[in-house]
């Protein structure tokens, strides 16, 4: 059974806030000798449970995603390359800046479907009750 709409939208606000904290704390290391940058992974189970239901018609089918992977897929990791792009560290701004539009756009989008979901449920519990 595939996860809820509702715990699919809760994991990416989740994600988008975390992949936040992360971004900023490259941008503000950006001038510090050595510092890797870090980064977030979710995005494998964020494509599983985003991509709609999974359909099986035999028992040795693919599973659905659900009950598969830890409780908190969000795990923050650190990026070892070498490559020096700003000269003290491997912080680009320019990467860390795109980045961090991209989230933000993925944030306002789970955070909108988000409050559209609960005003159907409003709207239900509205109907439902003057009946």
């Amino acid at each position: 059974m595939p996860e809820p709409v509702e715990k699919s939208l809760v994991r990416m606000l989740e994600f988008c806030t975390q992949k936040q904290k992360v971004l900023s704390k490259n941008i503000a290391n950006i001038g510090t000798e050595n510092y890797n940058r870090e980064d977030v992974k979710f995005k494998d189970i964020l494509d599983e449970n985003m991509g709609g239901e999974l359909k099986t018609t035999n028992a040795k089918h693919f599973a659905s995603a659900e009950g598969h992977g830890p409780e908190n897929p969000i795990e923050i990791v650190e990026d070892n390359t070498k490559d020096r792009i700003s000269g003290i560290n491997n912080v680009d701004i320019d990467t860390e800046m795109a980045e961090m539009a991209e989230n933000t756009l993925k944030f306002k989008f789970a955070a909108k479907k988000m409050g559209d979901y609960y005003r159907n449920i409003q709207n239900v519990i509205k109907n439902g009750a003057g009946r």
